[in-house]
């Protein structure tokens, strides 16, 4: 059987445009293919065509990712972008044939191995109103600004919890935006749950980094701390932000309100293929069972980066790279010797980029409250399905997300199942008494994107398939 290529990488993030790069210079023939125009993923977004022409308003961090890209463009691999990757599907011989689709025409190239270096998702911030125009995610108002160097002019809130937030409101504050406040999610006491972490925290990057921005911040923004309850309101739109803190209530009038509670991982992909998933306790969410090397449990499919698990941008790097070697490795460019003391490196700067995590991870674990919601606040937007019509249908007897695809169409529609996923999951396992990991994620099938018919239809695959979809001369 004839291969593509060696290698097929899907996203071109930190993770997959240094696995990309590994195995191409390695001698392996290696496609990237990639939904966004440029390459960079979400957290370099746009960043070699980037509007921006004041570089300290995004920061240092961002701008060096213009210094992956360009080692990816020199490595010799193939770059296609605005690429949707929608199927991926084990052949006899060992290798895969994804479903590829780029402007409207799907293609079913075979690689020996894959990567998936998908990334991370925000996490979904159910509460009252948040399908409301006007209220965005706090990543997507930063893609904006990277993208299009937009910023909003009306009265702004933020709130939440993670770095995420307090980098955004950075960000906005350079570029002049005002913000009107910041309303702090972290429960109380949580940092005092997350000080047996610290000694990790203080001597990783983060501390320095950390701290100077959180002063930034809070020396020209009101920062409101320990809110317990948060809605947003509005007739037609977003018009004000009713929250609770200390038991006291406030209402603030509000243009724009962007939402964060930290990233998960993206694992539509990996789990429509049919990768093990496991229950990460500690960050709330699902996460693909990997090996040391990024190694899925499925052969010659291996998963790199925020993908595999949630751990930063400089950790993903390094992943990307001990994956790259892994692949090279496993298709014969190198031996095993070769690749573990390449490999020493890398690992030194995985675990530097991971120091400091679990104390981040503790303290920035959003709240019960904003994970779990109540009553008629909506959980399944594409389909209109409230946390009282799931805990309803719970107590009826639906035991799991799956079959409340039956009962209420949670998770079909769309978006297929990213923004409602973990909120179902968790809003099961409470109202049985049971842990998440007992409960379990949608299951999901491919295609992973939504792909027309007319696409499929223009894909034959054997004379069989050709004939289906090709009218013969003569026939009707």
């Amino acid at each position: 059987m004839t291969h593509d290529f060696d290698v097929a990488v899907i996203g071109a993030g930190p993770a997959g445009l240094v696995a990309a790069r590994m195995c191409a210079e390695k001698g392996l023939a290696t496609i990237a293919y990639d939904e966004q125009a440029t390459p960079g993923g979400q957290v370099y977004r746009a960043v070699t065509t980037s509007p921006m022409h004041r570089m300290g308003i995004l920061g240092d961090d961002y701008w060096q990712g213009a210094s992956l890209a360009r080692a990816f463009a020199r490595s010799g691999a193939q770059y296609v972008p605005r690429a949707t990757a929608w199927a991926a599907a084990p052949r006899d011989d060992g290798a895969w044939q994804l479903g590829i689709s780029v402007a409207g025409t799907s293609s079913a190239p075979v690689a020996r191995a894959v990567i998936l270096a998908t990334g991370a998702q925000e996490r979904p911030f159910p509460i009252p109103g948040w399908t409301l125009p006007g209220v965005m995610t706090a990543g997507a108002a930063q893609l904006l600004l990277k993208t299009s160097a937009l910023v909003p002019s009306g009265p702004t809130v933020l709130a939440g919890c993670g770095p995420l937030l307090w980098l955004i409101a950075w960000q906005y504050l350079n570029a002049g935006v005002k913000i009107d406040a910041l309303l702090e999610t972290t429960p109380r006491g949580r940092l005092a749950q997350a000080m047996p972490h610290a000694a990790g925290f203080m001597l990783s990057d983060y501390l320095a980094k950390g701290l100077q921005l959180v002063r930034h911040v809070r020396r020209r923004v009101r920062v409101v701390e320990y809110v317990t309850a948060l809605a947003a309101e509005g007739e037609g739109r977003l018009q004000r932000v009713r929250y609770e803190a200390d038991g006291i209530a406030e209402t603030l009038p509000a243009d724009l309100l962007l939402l964060h509670q930290g990233v998960v991982p993206g694992i539509n992909l990996a789990h429509a293929i049919g990768c093990a998933l496991q229950w990460n306790e500690r960050q709330a969410s699902f996460e693909p069972a990997v090996d040391a090397w990024g190694g899925s449990s499925l052969p010659n499919l291996y998963i790199a980066g925020d993908g595999a698990g949630i751990a930063g941008t400089a950790a993903a790097a390094a992943r990307g790279a001990l994956t790259g070697l892994a692949v090279a490795n496993a298709l014969g460019k190198i031996d095993a010797r070769t690749r573990d003391k390449a490999a020493i490196a890398h690992r030194a700067e995985l675990a530097r980029a991971l120091r400091g995590r679990a104390f981040f991870d503790t303290l920035y674990r959003p709240a019960d409250t904003f994970r779990i919601p109540t009553g008629d606040t909506l959980v399944c937007r594409c389909e209109e399905v409230t946390a009282h019509d799931i805990v309803e249908q719970v107590q009826r007897g639906c035991p799991g997300p799956n079959q409340l695809k039956a009962f209420l169409r949670c998770g079909m529609g769309l978006c297929q199942g990213r923004y409602c996923g973990l909120t179902v999951t968790e809003l099961v396992a409470q109202e049985r008494g049971v842990p998440p990991a007992d409960i379990g994620y949608f299951r999901l099938r491919l295609p992973a994107k939504p792909v027309t018919l007319r696409e499929l239809a223009a894909m034959p695959s054997s004379p069989e398939a050709l004939a289906a979809v090709v009218r013969e001369k003569g026939t009707h």
